[in-house]
């Protein structure tokens, strides 16, 4: 029997780049309109490393948020060598820090000021691990050695199940996983452990940035992988297992930035997410899972109360028409465009 109609909790964003100045304006609605919450992540220049750099961002972004959207970012601080515990401690406390990144230096945008050593933040994941705040994972090494498709798994094995066995009480999320590797060692894990998949790791696999033309708009980091390892994405992401849920990792760039020599990487997915993943869900036979991808799972695991709001999502005859670009002060930015068909779409807006 076909379903055209659903209703479900509304989600949450548990990866989110929102960027700053006219940017951020012109972003965070995209966001507010279907998210209650996000997790915003730190990368900015310079990268949010205080709770006092994370309380201003904060009111930049809820300055953006338009009138009659309920919205809560979920604030992150940027894991450097120098991170002073006591001020991640102090922030979680006051309850304005949900938990800490860490970007190994170099592994994408704006992670120049990353961790080179894990060692030297050692004292600041004991910390961590004492009063139970989410350490978050951008899961790559960044060797030129290990090549581009194979630095999740990498990661895995060199930084990731050490740092687990040394810090067995730190709830750890990996971030954007991108390979089976990665599903398959978050499912053999007991607990303590979840990932964020994004909505266009589900969708896209390397041959659409790559076969047929270079496509700069589909690059991301980690980049997507090979076709095998988006089937398993998708099989974890519909199988209900409460361990994976949705972070988009929406990530704008002006055009300029994208269409260019060494474009950057990262896709700005917010305005079309709730359509595609319910198209993916659609498709995979699982609809009355999405609501535990979407709604429950990061909750649960971030010691949250599910959202109480409930949205409405549609299944259209004929695919959806979907937003080719919105405009900033600073230009142009390419919304993501699934190279499948998308059926589904949000009844309306956030009521007011």
């Amino acid at each position: 029997m076909s379903i055209n109609d659903i209703s479900i909790r509304r989600p949450d964003d548990w990866h989110l780049h929102l960027r700053d100045g006219d940017v951020l304006a012109a972003v965070t609605p995209h966001t507010s309109v279907d998210f209650a919450r996000a997790i915003v992540m730190p990368n900015l220049v310079p990268p949010v490393v205080t709770t006092g750099d994370a309380a201003a961002y904060r009111e930049r972004i809820l300055a953006a948020v338009p009138d009659g959207h309920r919205f809560e970012p979920l604030m992150t601080l940027y894991l450097t060598e120098t991170t002073d515990p006591n001020d991640v401690a102090a922030g979680a406390s006051s309850g304005l820090i949900t938990a800490v990144k860490l970007y190994p230096a170099g592994a994408t945008t704006n992670s120049a000021s990353g961790v080179r050593d894990i060692k030297k933040v050692y004292a600041v994941l004991a910390r961590m691990e004492e009063i139970d705040l989410p350490l978050l994972v951008h899961g790559e090494v960044t060797d030129e050695e290990i090549d581009i498709f194979d630095r999740e798994a990498v990661f895995i094995e060199r930084v990731l199940d050490p740092l687990r066995r040394r810090f067995p009480g730190l709830r750890i999320v990996l971030e954007h996983v991108t390979t089976a590797d990665g599903v398959d060692y978050v499912k053999s894990s007991s607990g303590g452990l979840a990932a964020t998949i994004t909505t266009h790791h589900l969708i896209i696999n390397r041959n659409a940035i790559l076969a047929g033309g270079i496509r700069p708009h589909y690059y991301c980091l980690p980049v997507a992988k090979r076709e095998s390892h988006r089937a398993a994405l998708c099989e974890a992401a519909t199988s209900g297992d409460s361990r994976f849920f949705l972070g988009t990792d929406s990530a704008p760039h002006v055009d300029a930035a994208k269409e260019t020599a060494c474009g950057c990487a990262g896709i700005f997915s917010s305005p079309v997410t709730l359509g595609c993943v319910a198209q993916v869900f659609d498709n995979h036979g699982a609809l009355d899972r999405l609501e535990a991808f979407t709604s429950l799972n990061g909750p649960a695991f971030y010691r949250l109360p599910a959202n109480e709001e409930r949205i409405r999502l549609i299944k259209h005859d004929a695919p959806i028409e979907l937003p080719a670009s919105i405009t900033t002060a600073d230009g142009g930015i390419t919304v993501f465009d699934p190279p499948i068909d998308i059926h589904w779409q949000r009844e309306q807006a956030a009521s007011t």
